[in-house]
C-alpha cells in the first residue's frame, strides 16, 4: 500500500533517502579533494538561524569551524574511506586544512575579482580561487608564503601590510569548500576551480602578491 506525501511514515522514507543522496554527493566532492588534488578535508559545522550544528554555547564562529570531534580526512584517501569517514557527520560542511598542499592569500571580495582579472590577462600561473559569502576572495599559493607575507610585503614597498586588508592563512587554518555552506550565509563559490596543473602545484605567493597588494590599496582608497 502506498502513503501519502503529509504521513510519518512517507517523511522519513523522505528524509532517508535525501540523506542517501547527501552522504554521495559529498563523499564524492570529498574524495575529490583528497584523491585527485592531494588535499586534507575535515569535517566542518554548520549554522542554522545563527546557532551552531556544534552544540556549543556562544560559539565565536557559528558554521564556520572544523567539528572537534570528527578526524581529519587525509590526502590520498579513497571514496569508500572518505564514505565511512563521512557517515558519521553526514551533512557536515567540507572544510579543507591550510598548510600542507597549499596556503591562502586572502582579501576583500572587490579587490579579489579585479586582482583576479589583472593575474589572468598578465597570464601569471593562478591556482584554485574562491569566494565566501561574507565577501572574502581566497587565493591558493604553495606553501611557506604565509610566514614570509609581511616581509615580502615589505621589499614590495609596503610598510604597513595590515592598511592593504590583505591577510595570509597559514599551517593551522582551515577554509570552507565549495559548495558547502558558510556560517548559514550560503555556498562557498568557486571564481577559479582547481584544475590538474595548477591544483597540485599552486603559484609562489610572490607570483601574485604585487598585483593583490596594489588592487587592494587601490580598492580601499
Amino acid at each position: 500500500m502506498g502513503f501519502t506525501i503529509g504521513s510519518s511514515r512517507g517523511m522519513r522514507d523522505l528524509r532517508s533517502t535525501s540523506r542517501r543522496r547527501g552522504r554521495s554527493s559529498e563523499c564524492t566532492a570529498v574524495a575529490e579533494f583528497t584523491g585527485l588534488w592531494g588535499w586534507d578535508v575535515v569535517p566542518g559545522a554548520r549554522a542554522a538561524a545563527g546557532a551552531c550544528s556544534c552544540g556549543r554555547s556562544g560559539c565565536r564562529a557559528p558554521g564556520a569551524h572544523p567539528l572537534d570531534f570528527a578526524p581529519e580526512i587525509p590526502a590520498g584517501a579513497t571514496l569508500d574511506e572518505v564514505t565511512e569517514a563521512w557517515g558519521e557527520v553526514p551533512g557536515a560542511a567540507v572544510m579543507l586544512s591550510v598548510g600542507r598542499a597549499f596556503e591562502v592569500i586572502e582579501v576583500a571580495e572587490a579587490a579579489g575579482r579585479r586582482a583576479l582579472v589583472r593575474l589572468e590577462r598578465m597570464g601569471l600561473p593562478l591556482g584554485p580561487v574562491t569566494v565566501t559569502p561574507e565577501g572574502r576572495v581566497h587565493f591558493f599559493v604553495a606553501p611557506g608564503a604565509v610566514a614570509d607575507l609581511t616581509a615580502l610585503l615589505y621589499r614590495m614597498g609596503w610598510d604597513d601590510p595590515s592598511s592593504l586588508d590583505l591577510r595570509g592563512l597559514g599551517p593551522g587554518t582551515h577554509i570552507t569548500a565549495p559548495p558547502s555552506d558558510r556560517g548559514g550565509l550560503g555556498p562557498v563559490r568557486w571564481l577559479r576551480p582547481p584544475e590538474l596543473d595548477t591544483a597540485t602545484k599552486p603559484p609562489a605567493a610572490r607570483l601574485l602578491l604585487g598585483t593583490l597588494a596594489y588592487v587592494a590599496h587601490r580598492s580601499r582608497a
